[in-house]
């Protein structure tokens, strides 16, 4: 798949990185003292060298050892899947692992003070008010809505390539498709990029999906900060991306909170979309509404549903077709639960409408193999947290 990262020369990186590395791991060994650290398999540029297949090279040394260190600059990097590590780190002892400044200064650009880039009281607040809203009914109503409409019409946009014999990028339909919906659920709006009739709405994804790559590309790449500085290569680009995202956001937010700046509009808008719900939680009792707080709670709930929801399905789809059998019994599942068995000549639409809540509890094979495929294809294969303690 096509990226927009720009080709690095690994050896250049090598040489000029390598000398600077050995003398801080030199230094952070003589200040380590006798303490016992897991093995060291390599250095942050073997990342970057790495870049196109950084997860399979991640899962090579996973398979060598549970834990080990990466060799960084001035940072003590520890790579670990020993699942007692990771359930003292995100359960038993999860507020001594936050996300730190490390993760907040690679983030917060594309992300600001969002859920996934802070600690403290922001963070507990939005996960209170998320939590809440996502377990009410209303809401649960909205998104299953939102998701079944824009699933049946990735279906026929399929159906009709398929009868025609077109080549399609499934994979990118996916990923137009999670976006609508998860777009449609924060900000009340859809964005019709699968259809291609929003050129403005096709504008904010591609900057959208580039900003996200290229923040990623900053945990890899040491000298960040430098070109943000010289405001050169990727970071230059990074930062015109997110421009177009910010006039593109900002201008939505404004709307919606002008709409509902009088009572009747607020109690219209009270069980619909997240960004009217985080409007009523965070607007002051001046009436003030801090646009860059919402900017950013919002964008973090848009990273969250997109790609996550759109990867998971792209394996589970690769792992069906890979595995015929478990296609089948799948589908007689499915035929089943929303009884619909025998009738092929049923519409996409009709079809859709029978994928209720009661519909979609039925089915455990189908569960079963979604949690299965996550297992094997993690949607979010790595998860990076900070601490003061080693």
């Amino acid at each position: 798949m096509a990226t927009g990262i720009p080709e690095c020369s690994p050896a250049i990186l090598l040489a000029a990185g390598l000398s600077v590395l050995a003398i801080f791991c030199y230094l952070a060994v003589v200040r380590g003292g006798r303490k016992r650290y897991p093995p060291a398999v390599g250095t942050v540029f073997h990342q970057v060298y790495h870049l196109r297949r950084l997860h399979d090279y991640h899962t090579g040394l996973f398979r060598a050892h549970k834990t080990f260190r990466l060799l960084s600059p001035g940072r003590r990097q520890i790579y670990t899947s020993d699942p007692a590590v990771v359930e003292h780190i995100l359960r038993t002892n999860f507020t001594s692992y936050g996300k730190g400044d490390f993760n907040y200064e690679n983030m917060s650009d594309l992300l600001g003070d969002g859920i996934f880039a802070v600690d403290g009281d922001k963070w507990k607040q939005q996960r209170k008010i998320a939590s809440y809203d996502f377990s009410t009914r209303a809401l649960r109503d909205f998104r299953g809505g939102v998701f079944n409409k824009n699933a049946a019409k990735l279906a026929r946009i399929v159906s009709n390539k398929a009868a025609t014999k077109q080549p399609m990028d499934f994979q990118g339909l996916l990923m137009k498709a999670t976006m609508d919906s998860i777009f449609t659920i924060a900000f009340g709006l859809d964005l019709n990029t699968l259809d291609g009739s929003a050129d403005e709405g096709s504008r904010f994804a591609a900057a959208f999906d580039d900003a996200s790559e290229f923040t990623l590309v900053r945990y890899v790449n040491v000298f960040w900060k430098v070109a943000r500085f010289l405001n050169v290569g990727v970071e230059a680009t990074l930062r015109d991306r997110i421009k177009v995202v910010d006039e593109f956001v900002y201008k939505r937010i404004r709307g919606r909170a002008d709409e509902m700046s009088d009572d009747k509009a607020r109690d219209a808008h009270r069980k619909q979309d997240l960004l009217s719900r985080f409007i009523l939680a965070t607007t002051s009792d001046s009436g003030k509404v801090d646009y860059k707080y919402l900017r950013d709670i919002i964008m973090n709930i848009v990273i969250a549903g997109k790609d996550t929801t759109a990867g998971g399905l792209s394996w589970f789809l690769y792992m069906v077709c890979k595995y015929p059998e478990v296609q089948e019994k799948v589908s007689k599942e499915v035929r089943e639960a929303t009884a619909n068995a025998g009738e092929a000549a049923s519409s996409v639409d009709e079809f859709s409408r029978s994928l209720t809540d009661e519909a979609l509890n039925r089915m455990h094979y189908l569960h079963a193999a979604l949690t299965e495929t996550l297992r094997l294809y993690p949607s979010v294969p790595l998860v990076s947290r900070s601490t003061s303690t080693l």
